[in-house]
């Protein structure tokens, strides 16, 4: 089966064409500055190499329209007709507590992916508007949406619900919901399969842990807590974002800074972190390079980033009483070694150890880091969140 993924952001769409029995990729790319000026569609061809072509995009019917022929084009395509897109996949990053897993979508989903936008405005209105362009432009293609929530749903209360007045869940469903869903789902199963254990029966804590990043405890293959929240601020130090602060601390600089509510979001999700530590950039890559010189600040970012993680894989630790399996992914998860070995020094209590040597070599490699005397087995696991959304969008349509 054919299966077109799309990720659609405010001012973006990424794109993967799969062949879902062989589990491979046929087509990628993406388009950014969506209504913008400048803006172009990125593909990368079957060898590597990346092509960008220009146009005018204002908006993102126009977007999907220009995938689509790319795909069908002489030059770059590989469909000689739209018709062979047996389905389409839809990343949705919020389904609040109206769905738990994946779903084929019609006039009533929608609807309630609508009713989810007070919770996710950056987010879900994009999602939307790259279901309705697919709805105008394949109007006979099955559409399934897949949510970053879903996985979560299997949390309990005690740990989703936040300690303010119970009305506030009641009126507005404010909770802990989680992200990175899809991502936590596909890597710790794919981790059981490459480690040969059974995945209903393991204590996993995932760090997907990017320029967002996130934890997750999974017991018996459900999710049980996870380090985001209502929206994807909460819990580990991001990129760009706060993660956990006290909350009184953003009151007192909101009345000394005279910040209205723009202005606080703004200050958590784009000013913080990493980058609002070091003063420097929000890509690891640029603070690894910037410790190596010297740098003082970019150095406490880097600590204060990894002592995060540790602090959360050690309460996971605690709520699943014990683990068995620690896995890394995400941008700095699979490349980065000298975040994940700083990561392990610390968790020698719990019998984590890892060959060292082979962690220097490894980017972006599925493998057990873990030495045979580890009483935790630890494994980076690549990612892919596409595949992932493929797959459930092939099982639902074929039900």
């Amino acid at each position: 089966m054919k299966v077109l993924v799309l990720n659609c952001g405010s001012s973006s769409i990424k794109y993967k064409l799969f062949e879902t029995e062989t589990k491979s990729i046929l087509a990628q790319g993406g388009i950014e500055k969506i209504g913008l000026k400048g803006s172009f569609l990125k593909l990368t061809l079957p060898d590597g190499k990346k092509v960008i072509l220009e146009k005018d995009i204002p908006e993102h019917t126009v977007g999907i329209e220009f995938i689509l022929d790319t795909l069908v084009s002489k030059e770059y395509g590989c469909l000689s007709s739209l018709e062979e897109i047996n389905a389409v996949g839809h990343r949705v990053v919020h389904g609040g507590e109206k769905f738990n897993q994946s779903v084929l979508i019609d006039k009533a989903v929608k609807e309630k992916i609508i009713e989810c936008i007070d919770i996710a405005p950056l987010h879900n209105p994009a999602n939307l508007k790259g279901i309705d362009a697919v709805e105008k432009i394949l109007p006979n293609v099955p559409q399934v949406a897949v949510f970053d929530t879903a996985f979560h749903s299997t949390m309990p209360p005690k740990a989703y619900m936040y300690p303010i007045p119970y009305e506030y869940y009641e009126k507005y469903a404010v909770r802990r919901y989680g992200f990175h869903g899809t991502s936590h789902r596909y890597v710790s199963r794919r981790a059981c399969e490459f480690l040969n254990l059974p995945y209903e029966k393991q204590r996993i804590i995932t760090c997907h842990i990017g320029n967002g990043g996130s934890i997750t405890a999974i017991k018996d293959g459900k999710s049980v807590d996870t380090s985001m929240g209502l929206t994807p601020v909460e819990g580990l130090m991001m990129g760009t974002r706060c993660g956990d602060v006290d909350a009184g601390a953003l009151v007192f600089i909101q009345e000394k800074e005279g910040l209205d509510y723009k202005g606080v979001s703004s200050l958590i999700n784009k000013k913080s972190g990493v980058l609002g530590i070091s003063g420097i950039s929000s890509d690891m890559r640029e603070i690894e390079n910037a410790v190596a010189q010297g740098n003082e600040k970019a150095k406490l970012a880097l600590t204060m980033y990894e002592y995060r993680i540790v602090k959360y894989i050690g309460a996971y630790a605690a709520a699943l009483n014990g683990v068995d399996v620690i896995l890394f992914t995400g941008g700095v998860g699979e490349n980065q070694a000298i975040s994940r070995e700083a990561v392990c020094n610390q968790l020698s209590f719990m019998g984590v150890e890892i060959d060292k040597e082979l962690n220097k070599k490894i980017h972006g490699k599925e493998v057990e880091l873990s030495t045979p005397a580890s009483k935790v087995r630890v494994v980076v696991t690549p990612t892919d969140e596409e595949l992932m959304i493929a797959l459930d969008t092939q099982h639902i349509v074929m039900k």
